[in-house]
């Protein structure tokens, strides 16, 4: 006999739309912080334990997955790198259900799925899985 998920509880209307505004602007900081060189910004809108991954090319060709913290995206930030890209972003929210959330993000420079939980009343980015979308600029 095949399994059945149950449908995951849902939260009422008005809980559901808060969730949705916390949850688009803890993106919007992080993204418009990147943009705009804002490290205090930026750390706000993070876990201290993020993981954010990319599949790189080695050397010899092989790929890799290649992983960087909260600190190294706030201090990336502080030295202005996201900058030398244009400001803006499309958001498209998944899924959130009770304690989680799913977003994909297209910017110009990246493609980005962002995983955010919420901790007491504030949703922080946890994990990230990202790609250069071609045509954007180098890094410097």
């Amino acid at each position: 006999m095949p399994r059945v998920s149950q449908p995951a509880r849902r939260r009422g209307t008005t809980s559901a739309a808060r969730d949705r505004a916390a949850v688009e602007r803890v993106v919007a900081d992080y993204y418009e912080s990147w943009f705009a060189g804002d490290q205090d910004r930026m750390r706000a809108s993070l876990h201290p334990d993020l993981a954010k991954r990319s599949v790189e090319q080695g050397a010899g060709g092989d790929p890799f997955l290649s992983t960087i913290g909260a600190k190294d995206m706030v201090e990336a930030t502080a030295r202005g790198a996201g900058k030398k890209y244009p400001a803006g972003h499309d958001v498209v929210i998944c899924d959130i259900d009770e304690d989680l959330a799913t977003v994909k993000v297209t910017s110009a420079p990246y493609v980005e799925y962002l995983h955010l939980a919420r901790f007491g009343e504030l949703w922080l980015i946890v994990n990230v899985l990202w790609r250069r979308r071609p045509n954007s600029a180098p890094d410097r």
